[in-house]
Formats: C-alpha cells, structure tokens, sequence
C-alpha cells in the first residue's frame, strides 16, 4: 500500500481530466490537455535535437514536503538524499544516445535528444515530471497557460522510465491516457503487466512473475518448506510477495511468516518483525523490498543480534552496494543468494561516467551535477554552506564509489537496452513503405511528426539481438524475456562482498517452461557453511516413518509416527506407510516388504526337538518293556496277562510314539496324508489291544465260576479277531477319507503377522472327525469294561491299571479337541502331538511300568502263588 502523499492540485487535476473522459480515442483526448493547468518548473537535464526523449529518474531518495496552505502557489520541492547508482543509470542514457548519434548508422541524419527529470523516488514528484514531458516548447515558455492540440502532443514521444513500480504505477496510468509510450528499466511489478489498465506501458525488466517463479524453484530445490516472507510497503514488496506466498504453498511449503516493513521505518515495527523472525524458526527468509527497505530492517537486526538467517534477495537488493558495501552487514548477509538480472559490461562507459567535472561546458546546462559533485567530494561549490568549498582539483578517477563501479551494471544494462529498443522502433518507422503501412488503409506514420500511439505500435514490435547477443523482444504484456543470474554474496580475500554467479534462470526447454541450474558446489552459506541450511518447521521423517499432521499447526508442521507392522515407506516425508502384500511384511526399519517367515513345527525348534525327544524316549521305554517282557516272557506276570497281546500292544505303543514324528517338519502332501492316517490306525490297534485284554480279563474271571465255559469264545483266535475288526474299521475310514477329500499341506496367511503358517489341512472335517470319533468310542467301552472289573482281585488281574490308563487317555483327548479348535497356526499341531505323547505315555506306564516293577525289582512276588491269591500283597 502506497503511504499517505499530500497531493498538489495539479495531480487532482489530471485524475479529474483522466476520470471524465476515460473512454475518449486518442485523438479526442489530445483535445483535454488544454485544461491541464501548468505546474511548477522542475529542474530537468536536456539536450535539443530532431527526436527527443523523456527520462525520469530517481535522482534523489526522499523529498521534504512542504507545508502547504492552499492559499499560495506550493514552494519548489525539495529533494535530498541523493544516489549516486540512479545517476549512474541516467548517464547510461545520455551515453546510449549520444553512441547512437556518434555512429549514425541505425538513425543516419536523425539526432536523438533527450529531457530527463527527477522523480525523487516518490509517486507524485514522478507524475509532476511526467507532466512537465507532456509540455511542448511552446508551453514550456508559457507557464501556467492554457494551450492548444499541439501542448498534447508535446515535444516527448517515448518515455524512459521510472525506476521504482509505485511510481511507475502513477505516471503509466497518466500516460497510458494519451498512449504515451513509457519504457521503464527498473519497475517489475506484476500488476503493470496488465494491458488493460495500462496500454502504453513495456518494459526492459522481467515482470515479478518470472522472478517470483525462479524464487520458488529455488525454494523447492534445496527443498526448504518453512520459509519466511518479509515485503516493503510498496506495489513491488507487497506483490511479489504475495505472489511469493501463494506460489510456495502450491508447492506444499509453508509460509512460517509474512510480515510488512512499513515505509516510516519505526523502530518498534520492525523489531517486531525480528521478534517473529526468532520465534518462527524459519532458518530461510525473503525479503522482497527496496535496499532502503532492507537496511532499515538489516540495521535492526544487527541492533538485536539476530544471526543464522539465509537471506534470499529479491531482484531490488540482490546486488545493491549500499548493502554489500558497509562493513557492518557482512557478518548477516555473507552468504545471501538472490537473483539479479543480466550482468554485461558496456564499453566506453566508465570513461564516459568519469568525464564529469563541474568546470565542463556541459555543466551550467547539468541542474543535477553540482549536487552529484557536492555528495561525492563533502565540498561546496556555491556560498553560504557548511562545507569546505571545493578546489576544482577533484576528479572522479580517484574516488571509488557505487557511481564509478561498472563491474555490475545490471540496470544500467536495462537503460540501454530501452534506449535501443526505442531507437529500433523508430528505425522501423523511418523504413515504412508507402501501402504497406500497419495503420488504417495501410498507411505509414509521419516521420516529421510523430504520434505516441504509432511509435507505441512499433515499440511493441521490436524484436533484434544486440551487440552483447541478447535478443530484445517485448511479449503481448510489454515484458522482456526473463533471464536471471543466481548470485550469492561471498566475502573475498580483502574482507569485502563479491557477487558470485552461480546459477542461472531463463532459459526455456522445449515445453516453454522455466528452467533453472545451479552449481551447488560454488555456494557458500550463511556463516561460511558449505551444507545447505535446513529450513523445516518439523525435522524430515525419514524413511520407515510417515507424516502426521499436528492439529492446530501448518500442514508442514508435523510429527513423524513409525509405520505399524506390515506397513512400509521407502521415502523421505512420506504421507502415508503402504500395506505390503499378503505374502510380504515389513522389515524391521519398516522400509521394505519381504517375504513371510514361514513358521511350522520343526525339527530344528526348540518345541520340536523337545517333542521329537519325548517321541524317541518313548520309543526307548517300550523297547525296554518288550525287552523286559521277552527275556521274562515265561513268569507267571507275563504269562497272566496274555502275553500275545501285551507283545502286540507294545508294538502298537511304538508305533503311536513313531507317528508324532511325522507330525515334526515342514508339510508335504504325503506327509499329511501319512501323519492322519498313521495316527488313526496306530492308535485304534492300540485301543483295540486294550480293548481285548480287558474282555480277556473280565472273561477269565466269569468263566471260573462253576458251569460257566465262556473262554472258549474268547481264545486267542477270537482276541486277534476282534482287533483285526476293530482296526479294520479305522482302515475302511481312513482309504475313503484319502480317496474323497485327502488332508493336504495349506498355507495360512494372517494380516496382521509377520509370518506364514505352514499346516496340513483336514481335507475333510467329517472324516477326521470320524477318526477320532472311532477312537473315542473304542476308549470309552474299554474305560466301562475295565470299570466292571474293577472288584476283581487286583494281584491277578490288570483291571485297576487299564482303568486308570483308560482315564488318562479319555481325559487327554477330551482336552484336546477345544485346544485344537482354539489353538492358532503351528500351536494346533503342537497341541494335537502332545496329546499323541501323553495319551501314549500314559498308556505306557499305567499298564507296563508296574509290570515291569515287578518283575524287575519284586521277583518273589512274580509266582503262581502270589497272583492266584485274593489277598493284595502288592
């Protein structure tokens, strides 16, 4: 926002003018510059000749307003501050027009003039002299009258300037009335790119759109996205920067702050905005102003100490001496980094810039040279001063300032090329053939009097290359090519700044679009440091983690969160962690899926080789017990308790130890096939052997009562029958259940498990349920036989030991089905071989250990006698 001016009269007048008649052509506005009242004479540099060209620049920094009290003419105003670089860009002017004039060859037998003022930095001194370039010779004579067409026409065509974009605003919107061209060389301001509100106004400077663009590619390739925004209050600081800010978020970055340097410079604002720099700690801020705006806020920062910030530079100040010069800001600003437009060097120009002297001829005609000499020197050339008076031995060779340093012209590069681009057009003009003109009918301009608004058409059409091999061209909005070199402020062998090219910005690719290249390796940061700063609000979330946004907080600030399990991110700042496939998951740095761990029982777990032991000791005790039955198969003990089936028994026990083994390793089909059936079968001959004994038992002592000869239906043949049929059963079940619906391996993939479950599966649930079914009734009628024999004398029969060893295998295998059906993965086959073990374990030494107790360590017990009596000795 403009700061608050006190406007003259003429200003309102010519907003009056422009405001009642804003849709008039040309040629019925040139008929309204009669009613524009003179002004007050203004100091201004000319030079006669056949085309002459208006200049406004900023000579001066401040202007000291007047009172004013509406009742007298306002005193002259009176500027102060002067700059020696907008000096050095005017003289670039006159040294382009009098090379042009000296050569001769692009305007042979034309000579070009010029009238330049001084804008004084302020909008309304710049529309007060662009007034006065509106003025023809015969106003200029005539001050304060009214005049005819002619005054509208004026003796100034073109326009060069202003320097800064608010006063440009002002004096486009006045010449763009009477489509005036103006040609400026330092205003980028992207609002001046619309044609609309203002038509007559191009420019030799690209538009803050491109510089803005090339800003957030630098921002987005150092990958900074917590960055702060500083602006001047003007139409350049508070454009670009908002432009700046919104361009950046579309990136994803955020804006850590946006803060305005105002314009009176207060001390208590801009230590506000040094205490939002601290507290925001963004660690990369932009400052999009004018160097005088940035030595306000760079002189509050080095009162309050503030360090460790990477400044980038906006094109005003991204080269600016007045910064880069004194040594008090070298210790904040080396290592800034900025982009600056083209830097060339113009030969002749430093000779001609140091040619000046106050004893000159040129110099009485020269309103701006005595207080250029004055400022230089410290001295006075007029009476009544201060100062020393000046020798007249002064000479400009031997001074060292930002007038004389030709080393980055950069705008004064854009002086030239305004000059030349203006200079083209006219020749373009000159060369118009009769027919073939641009303008209505085909008709060619008037060289002997030319119109704005056909030199305007011409301006907009200049396209050549120059002597440095720039192409000149203005696109449909008036604005050059963009073309920006990446500086960074490097501290030199002598303790000074040195502005080191180490990018650049501009060249198209083939889709048309901006491209930018550094050379990472030439930068030098803030502090001396050669790591590239790093500006986030949260630190990056490496890989394995992703972002979660904090409530309340910018999206870029966040909290890294470890992906859960079986989830990975294979990159920096990832959104989200993606699931890996069924058959995958994640490593333990969540960074990348792998296969399953696929998890049976093994022989080479622990669980596995503790069962596969307890199997093997099994089969060792009943290879003990036959052992211990053959060698003593003729004692009564061996002999009374039907030594065929106890010897069939034993084999039955090894084999059920035998099939928990193959329930150990990793499955197969034959494997799951083997270990269902083998289990079904071993077991029923198991049962079935048990089954027998007890009704031989049971038998035996029935057919000892007087007249009873049952026994004869229960003799050995009919006992191997009966397990034959009973096992027989269990065989007929387990063919079918392998023909039908086989137990095959399967694999069992849970989500939310980092492994593979490798199982057999039943095949069918009914058939396996049969199988067990088949035993469990087997078992209970040998429990209820061995229980109705529970009375008979215990010393010869083995009743009592069948029932216990009945209840431990009935009690086990009740357990086991709701353990196997609740049990997960490989636990159900370690459920289901442990119950294997224990039944047989149990059967083992319910119905053997004693036996063998006795016959090993109680001999004198092992006889006729003793298991004939009724009386329990044991």
């Amino acid at each position: 926002m403009l700061e608050k001016q006190v406007w003259s009269l003429e200003m309102w007048n010519i907003l009056w003018v422009t405001m009642l008649f804003p849709h008039k052509s040309y040629q019925d506005q040139t008929q309204l510059c009669d009613v524009i009242p003179g002004s007050m004479r203004l100091p201004v540099l000319g030079k006669k000749g056949d085309i002459v060209l208006g200049g406004l620049f900023s000579l001066h920094d401040m202007v000291v307003e007047p009172s004013l009290t509406f009742t007298s003419r306002p005193p002259p105003t009176q500027c102060t501050r002067f700059n020696f670089r907008t000096f050095r860009w005017m003289q670039t002017m006159i040294f382009a027009i009098e090379e042009i004039n000296r050569e001769g060859k692009l305007l042979p037998n034309i000579t070009l003039g010029y009238k330049i003022y001084d804008s004084c930095s302020t909008p309304h001194q710049a529309l007060k002299a662009a007034m006065e370039l509106m003025r023809s010779e015969k106003a200029s004579a005539d001050e304060g009258g009214l005049h005819s067409q002619s005054v509208c026409r004026g003796a100034v065509p073109v326009v060069i300037g202003d320097g800064g974009s608010t006063q440009s605003l002002v004096v486009a919107r006045f010449l763009g009335v009477f489509h005036v061209p103006q040609v400026s060389y330092f205003s980028s301001c992207a609002c001046l790119s619309d044609k609309k509100e203002f038509p007559a106004f191009l420019r030799t400077m690209p538009s803050d759109f491109f510089q803005v663009d090339a800003l957030v590619q630098l921002v987005k390739h150092f990958g900074w996205t917590w960055v702060g925004v500083i602006a001047g209050d003007d139409a350049y600081g508070r454009g670009g920067a908002n432009i700046f800010a919104d361009e950046v978020r579309k990136l994803g970055a955020c804006v850590a702050l946006h803060e305005i340097v105002p314009k009176n410079r207060a001390q208590k604002a801009i230590s506000s905005i040094i205490s939002n720099i601290r507290s925001s700690g963004a660690r990369v801020i932009l400052l999009f102003a004018v160097e005088q705006d940035a030595a306000a806020l760079f002189d509050e920062a080095l009162r309050e100490g503030l360090d460790g910030i990477q400044w980038l530079a906006s094109e005003a100040w991204s080269t600016a001496a007045v910064l880069s010069t004194p040594e008090k800001y070298r210790g904040i600003l080396q290592g800034s980094m900025g982009f600056a437009i083209r830097r060339v060097h113009i030969p002749g120009l430093r000779d001609f810039l140091l040619r000046l002297h106050p004893s000159s001829p040129d110099a009485r005609e020269d309103p701006f040279l005595i207080p250029f000499w004055e400022e230089v020197f410290k001295c006075s050339l007029g009476e009544g001063s201060v100062k020393a008076p000046c020798t007249g031995a002064e000479d400009l060779r031997t001074v060292a300032n930002i007038y004389s340093d030709v080393s980055q012209l950069r705008i004064s590069y854009n002086v030239y090329k305004a000059v030349y681009a203006i200079v083209y057009a006219l020749r373009s003009m000159g060369r118009c053939e009769d027919g073939k003109g641009p303008f209505h009918l085909q008709t060619c301009p008037d060289a002997r009097s030319i119109q704005p608004w056909q030199l305007l058409h011409y301006i907009k059409q200049v396209e050549y290359f120059n002597s440095f091999g720039d192409e000149i061209t203005f696109d449909e909005n008036g604005d050059p090519a963009a073309m920006y070199d990446l500086v960074n402020w490097q501290l030199s062998p002598s303790g000074g700044i040195r502005f080191v090219t180490i990018g650049k910005f501009g060249e198209t690719v083939g889709d048309g679009q901006q491209k930018l290249r550094i050379q990472s390796e030439d930068i030098v940061w803030n502090g001396n440091q050669t790591q590239v700063p790093l500006s986030v609000c949260s630190k990056i979330c490496p890989p394995g983690t992703r972002k979660a946004i904090r409530p309340n907080f910018p999206v870029c600030c966040h909290d890294c969160v470890v992906c859960t399990a079986g989830e990975i991110s294979n990159q920096t700042d990832a959104i989200e962690c993606a699931r890996c496939l069924p058959e995958f998951w994640s490593n333990d740095e969540r960074t990348a899926c792998v296969p399953k761990r696929v998890e049976f029982l093994s022989f080479s777990d622990t669980m596995g080789v503790t069962l596969m032991a307890m199997s093997l000791m099994g089969c060792f005790c009943t290879c003990a017990a036959v052992l211990v039955f053959s060698y003593h198969r003729s004692t009564p003990v061996v002999r009374a308790n039907n030594s065929e089936l106890s010897f069939l028994l034993l084999f039955s026990l090894t084999l059920c130890f035998l099939c928990s083994l193959t329930f150990i390793g990793r499955p197969s089909p034959w494997s799951c096939m083997l270990r269902r059936t083998a289990f079904g079968v071993t077991f029923v001959l198991c049962v079935s052997c048990i089954l027998g004994k007890t009704i031989v038992v049971l038998m035996a002592f029935k057919a000892s009562l007087p007249g009873r000869r049952v026994m004869k239906w229960f003799g050995p043949a009919q006992q191997k029958a009966i397990i034959s049929l009973c096992t027989l059963v269990q065989v007929l079940i387990c063919t079918v259940w392998l023909i039908v619906a086989p137990p095959t391996p399967r694999q069992l993939i849970p989500r939310e498990s980092a492994v593979v479950i490798l199982l057999c599966d039943e095949g069918s649930p009914v058939a396996f349920a049969l199988v067990l079914g088949y035993i469990g009734l087997l078992a209970c009628l040998c429990l209820l036989l061995a229980f109705l024999a529970r009375k008979l004398p215990d010393n010869f029969n083995e009743a009592r030991f069948i029932t216990f060893s009945m209840l431990i295998f009935c009690a086990v295998w009740a357990a086991f089905v709701p353990a196997y059906v609740s049990s997960p993965g490989k636990y159900s086959t370690l459920t289901e071989v442990f119950a294997i073990l224990a039944s047989s374990y149990g059967l083992l030494g319910c119905i053997f250990a004693p036996k063998c107790y006795l016959i090993l360590f109680r001999p004198e017990k092992n006889t006729r006698k003793h298991l004939m009596s009724r009386v329990d000795k044991f």
